[in-house]
Formats: C-alpha cells, structure tokens, sequence
C-alpha cells in the first residue's frame, strides 16, 4: 500500500526510537496492520491516518482522531463505492474500571487476530462494544458486553461453540455432568448431578450440569446464563493463548486486590 487512508483503533503500542512507536492498529480495510508512527495516538478512539509499505511493517502518516463530520469511507478505490464506518460513535474516554475491559479486549485481538486479514464485521462489533463501555453499566451489563464480544470473535476465528451434543455426537442430558475440553468439546464426567460438588473440587476441574447447557442454547447469552457462558469463553480465550496470562486479566485482579 502506498500512502492509503484508513480508518482504525489501536489495540497496543510499544516504544520505538526515541519520538516513534511500533502500534497494532485494528482497522476496518485491511484488519489488523502493524506500523510505527509517531508517539502519542490514544487508545478506544476512532484514528484516521495514512499507510505506506509493502512489508509487514508499515509506515504510519498524519495520526488524527478521525472527523465525526467524515463517517464515509472508500473502501474499494472506487468513490461512489463508500460505506457508514463510524455513525453516531461517541467520542468520549472511558472512565473508571471500564477501561480494564477495554484492554481486555484489545489485548485478546491483537495477540488472536491474523495481520492483515479484514475483518469488518468484527469491527462493527468492537466498536459497538466500546460505545458500550463508554455508557454507565452494572457489573452484569458489563459481563454481557464482554461475553457477547467474545462470541462474535469466537465466530470470526472459527471456533463457535457447539452445546447440543457431547464429544461423542450424543444429545446433551439434562442429568448429566460434562466437563468443556477446547480441543474436543463437551465430555461426559458422570451420570448423575449429585456428584457436582465432590467433581469440581476434587479434580480441580470445571463441570457443567446438563439442563444449565440446555439453557445456553435455548437463551444465549443473557443474565440467567451468564455465569456459565462466562466459565466456557474462559476456557476457550485461555485455550487459544495456549494459556499465556493476559495482562489486562492480571492488571484487574491487582486492582481488585488493592480495592
């Protein structure tokens, strides 16, 4: 690409030289894209700047907050050929504990998404999900917002979670206990709820009962099954990073703990 314009957000940057940083900008033409500009772009705001290279690292130009009075962009070289990128995003900052969600999320697509590889749609929903996190929420609304990102990443990267059979292709039991392994699916632990308890603590792994499984897949990802959807992303987003701590997930707990 040669002197492109993009629309885009950064997820993450690193120092480079002395007035220059290495920055993972997710934008809406091309996806991820790594680059080095100058120092000083803001994270969860919508960035309009210019692109030139050939390589995978690219030479980033005029870094601005993207015009709200310019929310239509060219995305094929063709002028006529324009689509609504930003709408009525809000251009506040993200206060409080928030903004530890907000990492959450950048940091999980800039070390799960392939460079260079659009991606549009999870775009839109990245940026729904900050016009969420600029609103006030409960713990809940947040846990959702969180939750129903996840799954629309999960869907873009290929790993949308099948509940209604187990690893055998067996219909789920409401009866039955079930652990959630990443690489196979659900597996059948036991025949019986009753051993709920003595399970999950004794082996020191999660289980899941039947009818709450059934219920994901009936409601989604609401309040009543919130808790349990929020057991088997965790399972999957630590599967994926071949279980490397998340930054942002250890920057909360220390918060939490200081509180």
């Amino acid at each position: 690409m040669r002197n492109e314009a993009l629309v885009g957000y950064l997820l993450h940057q690193r120092p480079y030289q002395e007035k220059r940083a290495l920055y993972y900008l997710f934008s809406y033409q091309h996806g991820v894209i790594h680059g080095i500009g100058e120092k000083g772009a803001p994270l969860f705001m919508p960035l309009q700047l210019f692109a030139t290279g050939k390589r995978d690292l690219k030479t980033f130009s005029q870094i601005n907050l993207a015009p709200k009075n310019t929310t239509q962009i060219d995305i094929s070289g063709n002028s006529a050929d324009t689509v609504d990128v930003l709408g009525s995003v809000a251009y506040e900052t993200i206060a409080g504990q928030q903004q530890y969600s907000a990492l959450y999320l950048n940091e999980i697509l800039w070390r799960l998404l392939p460079t260079e590889d659009p991606m549009p749609t999870l775009w839109q929903h990245y940026q729904n999900s900050l016009y969420q996190l600029k609103q006030p929420l409960s713990r809940n609304e947040l846990r959702l917002c969180l939750r129903q990102f996840e799954q629309h990443l999960f869907d873009e990267l290929g790993f949308t979670l099948t509940l209604t059979h187990d690893s055998m292709q067996e219909a789920i039991e409401p009866d039955c206990l079930y652990q959630f392994l990443p690489e196979v699916g659900l597996v059948v632990v036991s025949q019986t709820n009753t051993e709920s308890e003595h399970i999950d603590s004794g082996a020191g792994r999660t289980v899941f009962v039947g009818a709450d499984i059934i219920s994901m897949v009936q409601l989604n990802i609401t309040e009543v099954t919130l808790n349990n959807w929020s057991k088997f992303h965790r399972h999957l987003i630590d599967h994926l990073l071949d279980y490397q701590p998340l930054q942002s997930r250890l920057l909360w707990q220390q918060q939490q703990r200081y509180k």
